[in-house]
């Protein structure tokens, strides 16, 4: 238990972190749809946070990889919960706009930040076990948070739970405190000043791994495919749910209830077993099996035969995102992960964006189910490019080398 204490206090924190941005997430499309009712506002709010990424990673890498990571976590934390606080002070939904898309940067470089942090405190051979308990937290977020927003809107108004997230946020601060500090600074890095010559320098930097390394590449860009595709198609969802299933606001609650319970069963079987599943299982099998869901849910007729298919979604991508995340731990090294992850974000989240778009004007202008049913077709194949990428006998031991193998 005493190699356990630090990361179980950082899945203390993820977990409050992660309920608390439910609970803003629900209370902020609350505000919005109040002020406009329009569903054009609230999805210009789901655009906000791609954007904030591809404004704010291109240069957040080169200072994430220069900085106490613990520090910087805690500042994100802070300055977050400030902006959270000032939204019910705002005079205009203009302002509210601005400000959720400076938190929506805040978050963009939090999340490459806390990656960093992780792989440096969580000991290689426990990194495995570590990311499915973290699906796991985030699922129980998933469940946990609609609820608590729902207690605090009978309780007060949406603003009561935008207060909430941001004393969880301070809260998430604390816990971060009481974490070790893991950054060894290195004097190149600590010499230099982030100036646009060192940006340049940086990216520089990762397209020398990257054209090192091609195989590293291949695999990430897998992983960052599975994420464009599952936001491109989720945005089709409650469409598709209620639109052409005709599912009720009851049903689909219990839709996503049922997706949470599969991530949750999927994140324990990971947890319980992380020594004896092969990393390359959970990528190809995981990548796999999470396109084969949303088929069978794009291919449903009524709400008893979408509600396995959506069990096997949640199911599916815990083996999957525990897959990616670990082979991503031990083959990036950590001293420039910060700088490789938040450029490839950068990318990541321009095809989001691109995609998800396309996706929503495909489906006004021709129908939710084709659009769906073209979109899961398309992952399928990217999980079949997934599993072939992973087998074989020489693949099979690469995914035994970690970084220190790789450089050596």
């Amino acid at each position: 238990m005493s190699r356990w204490k630090y990361p179980l206090i950082l899945l203390g924190g993820i977990g409050i972190s992660n309920v608390g941005a439910w609970v803003y997430l629900i209370a902020l499309n609350l505000i919005i749809l109040n002020e406009t009712g329009s569903p054009l506002a609230i999805a210009c709010l789901y655009i906000l946070g791609p954007i904030a990424t591809i404004c704010s990673n291109a240069w957040a890498g080169s200072l994430i990889d220069r900085v106490n990571t613990r520090w910087l976590m805690m500042g994100l934390d802070v300055f977050r919960a400030i902006c959270i606080v000032l939204i019910p002070l705002l005079p205009s939904l203009m302002y509210v706009y601005v400000l959720a898309f400076i938190i929506n940067m805040g978050s963009a470089i939090f999340q490459p930040t806390s990656m960093v942090y992780m792989t440096k405190l969580i000991p290689e051979n426990n990194r495995q076990r570590f990311n499915a308990l973290r699906s796991f937290i985030n699922s129980c977020g998933a469940l946990i948070g609609p609820a608590i927003a729902g207690i605090l809107f009978w309780m007060g108004t949406p603003y009561t739970a935008i207060y909430m997230n941001a004393m969880a946020l301070f809260f998430s601060a604390l816990i971060i405190m009481m974490l070790p500090n893991v950054d060894t600074r290195l004097e190149e890095t600590e010499e230099k000043k982030l100036t646009w010559a060192t940006i340049k320098n940086d990216f520089r930097i990762v397209f020398h791994f990257s054209k090192n390394y091609p195989y590293v590449i291949k695999i990430y860009l897998l992983f960052s495919g599975t994420t464009i595709f599952m936001t491109a198609i989720d945005s089709l969802e409650a469409a598709f749910a209620k639109g052409v299933l005709a599912i009720s606001d009851t049903n689909y609650s219990f839709l996503l209830t049922v997706f949470g319970a599969g991530i949750i069963i999927g994140s324990i079987i990971n947890s319980v077993f992380s020594k004896q599943l092969a990393v390359n299982f959970l990528i190809g099998m995981g990548t796999i099996f999470t396109s084969i869901g949303y088929i069978i849910f794009y291919s449903s007729s009524g709400f008893f035969s979408a509600t396995p298919a959506v069990f096997l979604m949640g199911f599916a991508i815990t083996f999957a995102n525990t897959g990616y995340l670990t082979f991503y731990q031990g083959h990036v090294p950590v001293e420039m992960m910060g700088r490789f992850g938040s450029i490839f974000s950068v990318i990541e989240a321009g095809f989001i964006v691109a995609l998800t778009i396309l996706a929503g004007v495909a489906a006004e202008l021709t129908s939710v189910r084709p659009v769906g049913l073209i979109g899961s077709f398309a992952f399928f194949l990217l999980g079949l490019l997934a599993l072939k990428a992973v087998t074989g006998a020489k693949r099979r031991d690469y995914f035994k080398k970690d970084v220190s193998s790789l450089n050596s």
